[in-house]
């Protein structure tokens, strides 16, 4: 394959990307605290399946449309063993995964057990892959007038362990309760401030994140059930979460979580009238997308694709590519405006033969630092 034509298929993952960006999940919020039975993957592709759902118009026979370049995407998946991992990936969820509900009625509790996606359907020759959702789970997804929870598909997409998932959406839905009585009003001051802070048993959390039996001692749960998915709900999502340990004599008897939002354009706490922030965030959003456009299309994307500093899973990152067009390309057009096309041809050759020292954790901040280090002995080879 050519690096345009590899070119060419990375910007429609970024084009995807972006359209997947602004899907939203929307979930009761009894499906929220339920049990997944399932890993990360099946449970991910569940919520993508879901945040194609519109909830004004619930889809005919229960069945959504899909794409397996959209599921790619979303999963940042690139290699050749991509169509069997899927294969895999399905037949898992079919299988294994279901979500065991337990909700309050009027004489005590109801338990099910909901295998959310029996139907899938799929081709080798077509791109279109057909999900058909169980009736059971479909009052969960639809017609939700309250006690229901919406989260950004795209903070989904970012996390990597089941736990971190099954959290994050726990946290959603008490921070989107807080966020609709600090607006409406209808709760106490003290009250709303509690979803804000929200407590949880530790009987609830391990019974929610499916632990009841895993990991007895409480430093191993700990590490995996709070501390690792938080570090990713921090780095990924729109929350920065801490959390306290609340004792019930020598025993933790419960978590106190405190959830913060940081201020990102896609907040939903703005309000849709606000004219200049919808103004500041549509230039926001139009602006990243031409830096990206910009950076698909630069000899330079060509030049580090061929000096392997930039992969083509790393050009569907829009702020990496973004980041590129902004930061770094105009310091390549300084070196070529002194020492031409060459001169850039040169530089990158040396950085390549120099990646030992490469972080492939931030690439555009990598070859800033060397086109930085570099310009001034350009410039003051010329001086003399």
């Amino acid at each position: 394959m050519t690096i345009i034509t590899e070119i060419e298929k990375n910007k429609k993952q970024v084009q995807i990307l972006n359209e997947l960006s602004k899907r939203k999940v929307v979930e009761h919020n009894s499906l929220i605290t339920s049990i997944a039975k399932m890993d990360k993957t099946p449970l991910k592709m569940f919520e993508l399946a879901v945040s194609c759902i519109d909830t004004e118009e619930p889809p005919k026979d229960h069945t959504v449309y899909l794409s397996k370049e959209e599921l790619f995407a979303f999963f940042k998946v690139s290699d050749n063993d991509k169509h069997s991992r899927f294969k895999e990936a399905v037949e898992k969820m079919q299988k294994q995964a279901f979500f065991k509900i337990k909700e309050k009625k009027e004489h005590g509790f109801e338990f099910e057990n909901i295998v959310p996606i029996p139907y899938v359907k799929w081709t080798d020759y077509h791109d279109e892959v057909t999900m058909r959702f169980s009736p059971e789970i479909m009052p969960y997804l639809i017609n939700l007038k309250k006690n229901f929870t919406q989260h950004a598909l795209s903070d989904i997409s970012e996390l990597n362990s089941k736990y971190s998932i099954i959290l994050y959406r726990w946290l959603s839905m008490n921070y989107n309760q807080y966020e609709h009585y600090s607006n409406k009003g209808g709760r106490r001051e003290e009250q709303v401030e509690e979803y804000r802070n929200p407590s949880i048993s530790m009987r609830e959390l391990r019974e929610m994140t499916d632990t009841v039996n895993e990991y007895k001692r409480f430093d191993s749960l700990e590490a995996w059930i709070l501390k690792k998915p938080l570090e990713e709900i921090n780095a990924h999502t729109s929350f920065n979460v801490s959390y306290d340990k609340v004792k019930k004599g020598r025993s933790i008897d419960s978590i106190v979580f405190h959830i913060t939002k940081k201020r990102r354009a896609d907040d939903n706490s703005y309000k849709l009238e606000d004219k200049t922030y919808q103004e500041a965030k549509a230039q926001k959003e139009e602006s990243e997308k031409d830096l990206v456009f910009k950076a698909m299309e630069s000899k330079y994307t060509k030049l580090l694709i061929e000096n392997f500093l930039l992969s083509p899973y790393e050009m569907t990152d829009t702020a990496l590519m973004a980041g590129l067009q902004k930061n770094v390309y105009p310091l390549y057009d300084e070196l070529k405006e002194l020492r031409g096309l060459n001169g850039v041809k040169d530089h990158l050759s040396y950085v390549a033969s120099k990646k030992e020292a490469y972080s492939k954790r931030n690439v555009a901040k990598y070859l800033k630092k060397a086109i930085e280090q570099y310009l001034p002995t350009v410039k003051r080879q010329d001086l003399s």
